[in-house]
């Protein structure tokens, strides 16, 4: 939840951030594929480009529009509320290329739907945020990718209907985000809050009240200065331990699969959405995308630019949409430039070689030569990322042989 309320309080309360939108009910988008000159989100995608937006759904409903798509373009709307649950996934996987309506309601909405509604999305918390993505090919791409963007559309219910809109809700009072605090124990100030925008949820209720000892309570003060040095001590152990127990897991980590979704899927594994957020906050559920990430070689050896190896898929994977193999430095984990600007390589990428249902990847410094897959290194240690955009169930349940770099023997 707090990896989530930075970005929350970031992009629509502190108008100094690179990443401010702006406020509620308002995109703010991307419209280019990344490259290294981008550099405030860390592993981006190279397949898509990124749009942002928050709902306040306190004082009424939203209506969210969306335009028709052309033929063969990818987008997806992942929403996820205030415990970073991925609730809603439309887009056209799911919903095709025709435009359609949804409207997003609160936890205690309970009102008429109009007949132009395809479907009700509802959040068990106020405010709710979407990381929307939509696929571009190029450069010479982003015209229509803008087009597409801009009809991406936000409506209050009451404005939508021609009624007057309800009596406004209370101003939150948010908390000022500071990183130093959220790994202390005034992280508990920024967890009431989010505590008193939420719908209670009876699998939460043994865990909450567990935590009423040491202050944790829906909207309640809470002063961390107030705590006696023994009850200080012990809690900022249990976020030292915690912290260490979730590094240590996404140090072994290779897939997301588990890691993110909706509460039906996730339940009570806080453990694992908490090892999501650390990974990748706003990574999809495994049925819109398998990420596969990649930092050491067959022999269990840290991937090193300066050397040459090479991936062999005995079959591409199998995906509805497309995949691709990203490239980044470490420890930025960012895009870096290379002599022929390629910094993914996939079934999209112009040229590619493939050898019956498989194909062989070279991963190195020097160009391999002509009839060759080449995706450049960067100078140093590097990792990498294979997305599977609407995978099957081959690689979704592990049976699809996951290729992995080994050093070349040439």
């Amino acid at each position: 939840m707090l990896y989530n309320y930075q970005t929350l309080y970031n992009q629509t309360q502190d108008a100094m951030d690179a990443g401010y939108i702006g406020g509620f009910s308002e995109y703010r988008h991307y419209s280019h594929p990344y490259s290294p000159k981008d550099t405030d989100i860390v592993t981006p995608n190279n397949d898509t480009t990124y749009s942002w937006a928050w709902l306040d759904l306190r004082r009424e409903p939203i209506v969210f529009e969306t335009p028709d798509l052309d033929e063969g373009r990818y987008n997806v709307f992942q929403w996820v509320d205030l415990y970073t649950h991925v609730f809603a996934s439309p887009g056209s996987r799911l919903n095709g290329d025709e435009g359609k309506t949804f409207l997003f309601v609160g936890p205690d909405w309970d009102g008429d739907v109009p007949d132009s509604i395809d479907e009700v999305l509802k959040s068990e918390t106020d405010f709710v945020g979407t990381l929307t993505r939509t696929s571009i090919v190029g450069v010479d791409d982003i015209p229509a990718v803008k087009a597409i963007q801009h009809g991406y559309r936000f409506t209050p219910l009451s404005a939508y209907v021609g009624k007057k809109p309800p009596a406004p809700a209370p101003e939150p009072n948010f908390p000022v985000w500071h990183g130093a605090l959220a790994q202390s124990p005034a992280f508990i100030t920024y967890l009431n809050f989010l505590l008193g925008h939420v719908d209670p949820h009876p699998d939460d209720a043994e865990a909450l009240a567990s935590f009423e000892a040491i202050g944790i309570s829906p909207g309640a003060v809470f002063d961390a200065s107030a705590l006696d040095k023994e009850t200080h001590d012990a809690i900022q152990s249990g976020i030292d331990a915690a912290l260490k127990r979730l590094e240590d897991r996404t140090a072994t980590n290779k897939d997301n699969i588990g890691l993110f979704g909706s509460r039906a899927y996730l339940g009570t594994d806080y453990e694992s959405r908490a090892v999501g957020a650390m990974i990748g906050i706003y990574g999809q559920n495994e049925e819109e995308a398998v990420y596969f990430s990649y930092s050491a070689d067959t022999d269990g050896n840290p991937l090193d630019g300066s050397k040459t190896y090479t991936m062999k898929f005995d079959q591409q994977p199998e995906v509805s949409e497309f995949w691709s193999l990203t490239m980044y430095n470490l420890p930025q984990r960012l895009l870096v430039d290379n002599e022929i600007d390629r910094y993914s390589i996939g079934d999209r990428t112009e040229g590619l070689v493939t050898d019956g249902d498989g194909l062989t990847i070279t991963l190195g410094p020097d160009d391999p030569g002509e009839g060759q897959n080449w995706l450049p290194t960067p100078d140093g240690p590097f990792f990498m990322v294979m997305r599977m955009y609407g995978p099957g169930q081959s690689v979704v349940e592990g049976t699809w042989p996951r290729p992995e770099p080994g050093l070349s023997s040439n």
